[in-house]
């Protein structure tokens, strides 16, 4: 079912990424703050998706596919934003970590559920972690103004690199999971 509670959250969550790079790039004092809810908002509906899917029992094949698909978009998204506008090196490194990984670990899962094994590289605890981390660290960063007297940028780029960080740490986890079927 195409068009099931959780499937809708996920398209949803597709269709956020043109309206927010939209509104990344408009002059105006309220656009960035207004990218920055509209992103936090699409990633708490990466949880929500699933919790609706297994409390409503909607799960599907598409849901399954669609929602990585949609979480890898609109985090990548978020940082070739972020990266267009400040292309300090650690910025780009941290970017091209994330973007990176995930690229990676897709093949991965790709190949290891193609020989039956995907259950060794399913998304873990850490994994889940570093998914929290990226988008309030984002969110923040794409905030881009003071709030409450707080750096949110500042706060946004530490979380993010501490997500850069998880994600390279969950990265090795999933390679010496998947180690003896790659040496095969």
């Amino acid at each position: 079912m195409p068009w099931n509670v959780p499937n809708t959250l996920t398209w949803l969550r597709i269709a956020a990424i043109p309206l927010i790079v939209a509104l990344f790039y408009m002059p105006y004092p309220w656009s960035d703050p207004a990218a920055a809810w509209l992103f936090a908002a699409a990633g708490i509906t990466d949880s929500l998706d699933g919790y609706f899917a297994r409390r409503l029992r909607q799960t599907s094949r598409l849901g399954a596919f669609l929602d990585p698909v949609a979480d890898k978009l609109i985090v990548a998204t978020a940082l070739v934003l972020l990266v267009s506008k400040d292309s300090r090196w650690l910025i780009v490194l941290t970017a091209a970590v994330i973007i990176g990984r995930e690229i990676t670990i897709s093949a991965l899962r790709e190949w290891m559920a193609e020989i039956g094994a995907r259950r060794k590289v399913a998304v873990s605890q850490l994994g889940k972690y570093k998914t929290v981390l990226q988008i309030v660290g984002l969110s923040l960063m794409l905030y881009r103004w003071p709030l409450f007297g707080l750096p949110t940028y500042r706060i946004g780029v530490v979380l993010t690199e501490v997500a850069a960080a998880a994600t390279l740490l969950s990265m090795v986890m999933y390679l010496r999971a998947a180690w003896p079927d790659l040496r095969r």
